[in-house]
Parts: structure tokens; C-alpha cells; sequence
């Protein structure tokens, strides 16, 4: 089940590449040879974080210190593009990435962020170019705050932002629950209101037979 996400002051990392697909987050060779969760994390952006040697690419930001500990990516157009499936959000959610800002993301990407977790906010380049140059002022020193109740976000320079988000996502971000857990969750309450409305208003739901 989604951890519940409400409230996030973290570190963000900023991976301004258009047009980032899903093999570059994790290639699907990993998750054949991998196969279970809980090994993904190291893999996430293999291809851009370790050089042909096997030793880290001192260029990539996710192997310099603070970004080291980012929790959250600010990102180029169409991130996530791509025939993605789970493996991808899985291994940035094992990275420990919690949210993802953007002018635009992959569908099925986008889908499977809400699937798992993590909160991918979708605002206008502009804004997301105006993050990038607040993290880099502060040399990743200062944090990227997200409030989903609110729906807003708070640069390092402390601009505010709002966004909108789908209300549905939102209420499974915020319980920690899941589109199919969602649906459950609805339809007990509905069973549950049907089934005091009958007690309370047994005429309503009588069946009217003919003689």
C-alpha cells in the first residue's frame, strides 16, 4: 500500500533532460535480472549515474552531495515518456523520491507514480525553469516545500506556487491508498449509507408489489 503523503520539505535534485524515458530511469534488463522489489533503487538512472567502468559519473547531480538526498525531482519536458510500466516508479521510489515537479510526464508514467506513492505535479515550464535556477543558487541547499492539502509548492527563494491535481489522486495520495482501494473503500460507504437509509426510511426501499 502508498505510503500517505500530506506535507514534504526535502531536497530536490533537478534533471532538466527533455524527453527522459523509462529505459533511462531503469532499463528493462534490470528488472528482468533483478526480478523483485528492493533492489531496483541502486539502478535508478544506471545509465546516467555510473560510467562504462562501473564507477560513478562525478557529472550526474544525484552523486554529488546534497542531492545525494533529494526527495524530490524537478525535471525536463515529458519526463517518464516511454512504454513504462511499474519497475521505473519503483525504482526512484527506492531511490526515496517522494515527488516529482514537471511541465509534463509520460501517461503511463504518470499513472504509476499515483499507483505507488509518489506525487508527480504538473506546472508550467516557466515555473519549473524558475525551481531549477532557485536550487542551483542555493547549490541544492535550500529546500523545495510541497503541500498537497493545499496544493501548493515553495521554491528555496520562497515563491509559492499552486497546482491542480485530479481530487481523486489526491484523496489516494493523501490516504495512502490506491485507485483500486479507492473504489473499495467508495463502495463500502455507499453500502454503508444504503444500509442506514433503510433502516432510517424502510419506505423508501420497500418493493411495491401489485395484488
Amino acid at each position: 500500500m502508498p505510503k500517505p503523503f500530506d506535507k514534504l520539505t526535502a531536497t530536490a535534485a533537478p534533471i532538466m533532460r527533455s524527453n527522459v524515458d523509462t529505459d533511462v530511469i531503469i532499463r528493462i534488463e534490470r528488472l528482468v535480472g533483478n526480478g523483485i522489489r528492493g533492489t531496483l533503487g541502486k539502478w535508478a538512472f544506471g545509465s546516467l549515474r555510473y560510467l562504462a567502468d562501473g564507477s560513478e559519473n562525478p557529472e550526474f547531480i544525484l552523486n554529488r552531495e546534497p542531492y545525494r538526498e533529494a526527495e524530490i525531482l524537478v525535471t525536463g519536458p515529458n519526463f517518464g515518456c516511454g512504454s513504462s510500466r511499474e519497475g521505473a516508479v519503483w525504482s526512484l521510489q527506492e531511490r526515496g523520491i517522494r515527488a516529482i515537479i514537471g511541465s509534463g510526464f509520460g501517461d503511463i508514467f504518470f499513472a504509476n507514480c499515483f499507483q505507488n506513492g509518489i506525487l508527480p505535479v504538473v506546472v508550467d515550464k516557466a515555473v519549473v525553469d524558475q525551481l531549477a535556477a532557485d536550487i542551483e543558487a542555493t547549490q541544492g541547499a535550500g529546500k523545495i516545500s510541497i503541500d498537497l492539502e493545499a496544493q501548493t509548492i515553495v521554491s528555496p527563494s520562497g515563491a509559492r506556487h499552486s497546482f491542480e491535481i485530479d481530487p481523486r489522486r489526491r484523496e489516494g495520495l493523501l490516504k495512502g491508498l490506491d485507485e483500486v482501494a479507492l473504489t473499495l473503500q467508495r463502495d463500502d460507504e455507499i453500502h454503508a449509507f444504503q444500509a442506514s437509509d433503510r433502516t432510517a426510511r424502510p419506505w423508501i426501499h420497500s418493493t411495491r408489489t401489485s395484488a
